[in-house]
């Protein structure tokens, strides 16, 4: 009963629609499309604006990629060495902060001390797609004894100023 009551009070007397629901207009289907295809075209700009931002971000901050290229134990005269040949395949530069080493294990590296090493290029850094020669002398204080023993087994870690690592080992010829 209440819905016919409803319904009655927008028919007049005259049995025409009353001004209040002949105001009630849509929009029209070509508006209609128009404006669903700004809104993809919208949506399509912002997600290609995210992605180009976000592979751009992704390949700036593989930066440093540092592996291990070579390892040579070697002597001259009395004197013992090993030349580590690390190569940095990232994309930006690294600076190498220090360089561990032990007889025994990881768990058990020290510190080699910088009288004890050498880096060529000798400001330790390692461009992008070059390489880091490095130059341990044995009989220091911290790389003892004063010569590698032939078929031991040594342990090594070179850590960067941005914190990265890398740890291998090399066994002496």
């Amino acid at each position: 009963m209440l819905n016919m009551i409803n319904a009655r009070s927008f028919i007049s007397k005259r049995g025409e629609l009353s001004r209040m629901s002949r105001s009630k207009k849509g929009i029209s289907p070509i508006l209609a499309t128009l404006l669903l295809i700004a809104i993809a075209v919208g949506a399509i700009l912002i997600t290609y604006a995210w992605v180009i931002t976000f592979t751009s971000t992704q390949t700036q901050q593989s930066g440093a990629i540092i592996t291990l290229e070579n390892i040579r134990f070697y002597n001259v005269s009395t004197t013992y060495y090993t030349e580590i040949v690390l190569r940095n395949s990232g994309t930006s530069s690294a600076k190498i902060a220090s360089v561990y080493w032990s007889s025994s294990s990881f768990s058990a590296l020290a510190n080699v001390g910088t009288s004890e090493f050498a880096m060529a290029p000798a400001t330790g850094v390692v461009d992008a797609l070059s390489s880091i020669n490095i130059i341990i002398t044995w009989g220091g204080t911290v790389v003892t004894p004063s010569a590698w023993t032939s078929g031991n087994t040594y342990y090594f870690k070179v850590v960067t100023e941005a914190g990265q690592y890398l740890e291998f080992i090399g066994k002496a010829p």
